[in-house]
């Protein structure tokens, strides 16, 4: 990106949903454009960070991708607390991981960040055969409860790109000033480093 006044935001985003519904291979498949058939688990929380760019808004993410074990759940507030977005994810195959992806969205709004961009993500969408969970339900319960909903694959990188780049769409809407887990700063010198620049 060459010279020109942007706004430069920078903001927490927190990955949260059961083990195994593939929240690391989401991550990874958008921060570095891999995959891979087995993904071991993710221990604690692992911090990736990843730029996107729209319009003259550079939103570089702090991804924090938790653990979805239960031995660890007592750790995640310390990764959503002050966050600018979350995504909670569940995998299409697994009803119990659309439960346990419900209980998220309920802890998330009772530590009382109004302005949090929250994603409900139903990944493995390529394991179609397989799936417990129908579109509708999960498009109903988003619907029901004010939440982007995206159907995604890490493992084909279905709507992958789409996800992110909706959450910096409405990151960059909102007062950074309302929200502890961004900070907006203008510079003159834009970000070399960004996944798309779009003019939409």
């Amino acid at each position: 990106m060459t010279g020109g006044k942007s706004n430069n935001i920078q903001a927490k985003l927190v990955i949260l949903g059961d083990m195994g519904t593939g929240k690391t291979s989401i991550v990874l498949r958008f921060v570095k454009g891999q995959y891979y058939d087995y993904q071991e688990s993710t221990i604690g929380a692992a911090f990736f960070t990843q730029i996107v760019s729209i319009n003259k808004t550079n939103v570089k993410f702090d991804i924090w991708d938790t653990a979805g074990q239960e031995r660890y759940h007592s750790l995640a507030p310390m990764y959503y607390r002050g966050a600018a977005a979350a995504i909670v994810v569940y995998d299409i195959t697994n009803m119990v991981s659309f439960q346990r992806a419900k209980k998220w969205i309920d802890e998330l709004r009772k530590q009382g960040n109004l302005n949090l961009v929250t994603v409900l993500v139903a990944n493995k969408a390529d394991l179609k055969t397989k799936r417990e969970v129908e579109i509708e339900e999960g498009k109903q319960y988003a619907k029901e409860n004010a939440l982007q909903y995206f159907e995604t694959s890490a493992k084909t990188a279905e709507n992958i790109q789409e996800l992110f780049y909706e959450i910096a769409k409405r990151v960059a809407q909102v007062d950074p000033s309302t929200m502890n887990g961004m900070k907006l700063q203008t510079s003159t010198q834009g970000i070399e480093q960004s996944l798309f620049c779009c003019t939409s």
